[in-house]
């Protein structure tokens, strides 16, 4: 999928998200867009699972069994995987938005300003990934695809949205 076209297809979900968790929708396209490759992964396709979330015991939805790399005993090995699946992107953003929302590690974040740039940032610090440039990939998409526009509060209508 093309940059646009990603932003065209979960544009409408991220911000109905962000109305209901207050998770930016500039920070969800631009990190769905990072970990799925645009929409254009496998498990994105198959598993409309934005951003490699797998199906622990906590899990009671539909999964899909997909390789993953693991660094194991000193050596990356392929094993299969058990991953979340969901029914549509609304599904996804909403159980991404609740991983944040339960975790108390990210509390600060969610009471930063409400764009994606200081999302970004503080979720960073609070040690959500291990990438040192994670919140700086983030940020990054954001500025080139001018996404803080979507974090205002107003809707946008997009002719080919799906939810």
């Amino acid at each position: 999928m093309k940059p646009q076209e990603f932003i065209d297809a979960i544009a409408y979900a991220a911000q109905m998200s962000m109305k209901n968790t207050g998770i930016p929708a500039s920070f969800v396209i631009a990190e769905g867009a990072l970990e799925s490759a645009w929409g254009a992964s496998r498990l994105a396709i198959e598993g409309m699972n934005l951003f490699g979330v797998k199906a622990d015991i906590s899990w009671h939805g539909d999964t899909i069994t997909m390789n993953t790399r693991e660094f194991m005993h000193g050596n990356w090995i392929m094993v299969p995987a058990k991953w979340r699946k969901y029914t549509d992107w609304l599904s996804c953003l909403s159980d991404h938005a609740a991983f944040f929302r339960k975790n108390p590690r990210y509390a600060h974040a969610l009471e930063v300003e409400k764009d994606g740039i200081a999302f970004a940032k503080a979720v960073a610090e609070a040690g959500y990934a291990t990438d040192p440039e994670y919140a700086n990939k983030i940020i990054s998409i954001i500025n080139a695809h001018e996404l803080l526009k979507l974090d205002d509060g107003e809707i946008i209508y997009y002719p080919n949205k799906r939810i």
